[in-house]
């Protein structure tokens, strides 16, 4: 009978244990007081994006004169007939291994740890430098052709992704690669990032609400962002009270077989 009663406290606690807290799950838990919260100047936390090798620009120069200035745009829209990556890699500029891209007549031009801010207005110097006047009106845009980032690990759509706009934060990241999935640990989320000096691994906390606080709430261009597995997917008893007692229930009634097949 005691036997029988320990087994039993030995299944429930394994069962416990096995299961995926509600707190392991929730994004934005307020863990400081139960009040609401307002996260003010969320502006403030991402610094300016400067750009790295490898990355595509998408620069548009115009003029009251557009014939003037078609040589610096792209002529895809009229011989080919692609769209997103594939269009911004044959129609955008790529940074070079030394942090160069080569604009029609200006030549080379080092672009490396360069805001696109920063980019505009030094093309629009050039310009009016080398090619026009003030009169001629010149306009330039640049942006970053998408925002590209990879994702992996416990994430419903592994592999890359790209979004076009300017500012990303981290849960639209996840949320357009298919959300983390029920054993992922949003606890730790590892954001792997690219600077100048090398690749540096950052961890963020979903759950908490002040992560919204984080310099890495909003990605960068070539992020990686990884999943760590919670530790309940490698004991593979369930992620949940049911999956477990199931899973042990089978493997008792397996072992009871067993036994009784043996003494007889």
């Amino acid at each position: 009978m005691k036997k029988n009663i320990l087994f039993l406290i030995l299944i429930f606690c394994v069962v416990l244990s096995s299961c995926i807290s509600n707190k392991d799950l929730v994004y934005f838990q307020n863990k400081e007081t139960s009040q609401d919260t307002l996260i003010n100047n969320l502006s403030e936390i991402q610094k300016p994006y400067r750009v790295q090798v490898n990355d595509i620009l998408n620069i548009r120069v115009k003029a009251l004169d557009q014939a003037s200035v078609s040589i610096y745009n792209p002529v895809g829209d009229q011989v080919l007939d692609t769209q997103g990556e594939e269009r911004a890699y044959l129609d955008g500029f790529t940074v070079d291994m030394h942090g160069n891209i080569r604009i029609p007549v200006l030549g080379e031009i080092n672009v490396l740890g360069y805001t696109t801010e920063e980019i505009r207005k030094l093309l629009e110097q050039k310009l009016l430098k080398d090619q026009f006047k003030e009169t001629a009106n010149i306009f330039v845009t640049i942006k970053l052709a998408g925002l590209r980032y990879v994702t992996n690990g416990e994430i419903g759509s592994p592999g890359v992704n790209v979004i076009y706009k300017d500012r990303v934060n981290i849960f639209e990241a996840i949320a357009n690669a298919g959300d983390i999935t029920i054993t992922g640990n949003r606890k730790d989320v590892l954001i792997i990032r690219q600077y100048p000096q090398g690749q540096q691994i950052h961890s963020v906390d979903l759950t908490d609400i002040n992560v919204m606080k984080s310099p890495y709430y909003f990605i960068q261009n070539n992020d990686m962002i990884y999943i760590k597995p919670l530790r309940q997917k490698s004991w593979g008893t369930g992620v949940t009270g049911a999956d477990t007692f199931r899973t042990l229930l089978s493997i008792a009634t397996l072992l009871t077989t067993t036994i009784l097949l043996i003494n007889r």
